[in-house]
């Protein structure tokens, strides 16, 4: 059951306790606004309603505003089980339960969608429609996932109160997208589109606003799946060029040909063919031609 007792506490006070009681950082409607699209995001990958995804992450994370949501960006409390990773510790049924740490947001939007998709018991929940999110709420009070009695009737208020069920039609989707391509893009210096990753933002995040593959983003920045992207980082939405518009490169301390390849925007194999004897790990000093 991923509704933990901590969290059963908040539900009634999530939706009745008066707003001034709450030492919260993050309004509701904040909460929305930030996390509605990685909620549709799930959506189109696996099925699920944004609605019910959205309504969830409220409910589980106070808003964004709960210690394991602000500490571990995790949304939907789900505890350790099984977890390889990194880890955060709250008083929940027991005191100093272990809860799943996530790098960022959407990584915890990804797990909770896996969650339902990989445990029999909410199989059933992939036959409903995708726009009947009272049958969802029901279903998933039903299959166990939270104890409290009340649990679907209250997630079903927040869809409601919020108008959350407008997510869950395509063409609220697309109107989403077509929001987000208004994102700024950059020009590198030799003449290659780029972006700057923005907080809490996957690799799929930027495929899907940018209606780009994901297999296209890994080849244009060389790096394999999986990769971490961090925020302020610069992802090319191109292909690199062959060689660069700078004539040679100082190597500095710590740097890499892959991070050489993304500040003058050329290609790796390109770099090792014009320098055929370079040395790996790169030697701070030397020089590496890049025209």
């Amino acid at each position: 059951m991923i509704l933990s007792k901590h969290t059963t506490m908040v539900v009634i006070n999530v939706l009745l306790t008066p707003i001034f009681l709450f030492s919260q950082n993050i309004s509701r409607e904040d909460y929305i606004k930030s996390y509605k699209k990685s909620a549709i995001t799930q959506m189109e990958k696996y099925k699920i309603p944004a609605s019910i995804t959205l309504a969830q992450g409220i409910l589980e994370s106070n808003n964004g505003n709960s210690f394991i949501a602000t500490e571990g960006k995790n949304h939907f409390g789900i505890k350790c089980h099984d977890w390889k990773g990194e880890k955060v510790y709250a008083d929940d049924d027991i005191k100093n339960e272990c809860f799943r740490k996530y790098k960022n947001v959407s990584q915890s939007f990804e797990d909770h969608s896996l969650f339902l998709i990989k445990n029999q018991r909410y199989k059933f929940l992939f036959d409903l429609k995708i726009t009947d999110y009272k049958s969802w709420s029901k279903g998933l009070k039903k299959a166990g996932y939270a104890t409290n009695p009340r649990y679907s009737e209250i997630l079903i208020r927040l869809i409601e109160d919020n108008k959350l069920y407008s997510l869950d039609k395509l063409k609220d989707s697309k109107s989403v997208n077509n929001e987000l391509l208004t994102r700024k893009i950059f020009m590198h210096p030799n003449r290659i589109k780029y972006i700057i990753c923005e907080k809490d933002e996957s690799l799929a995040d930027i495929s899907r606003k940018l209606d780009i593959r994901l297999w296209q983003i890994y080849k244009y920045n060389e790096i394999n799946k999986g990769y971490e992207v961090m925020e302020g980082e610069k992802i090319f939405i191109q292909p690199k060029r062959n060689k660069s518009n700078v004539k040679t490169h100082i190597i500095e301390k710590g740097e890499t040909l892959r991070l050489i390849s993304q500040k003058y925007g050329v290609k790796i194999k390109k770099i090792k063919k014009k320098n055929k004897t370079i040395n790996i790990p790169l030697k701070e000093g030397d020089t590496i031609i890049l025209k």
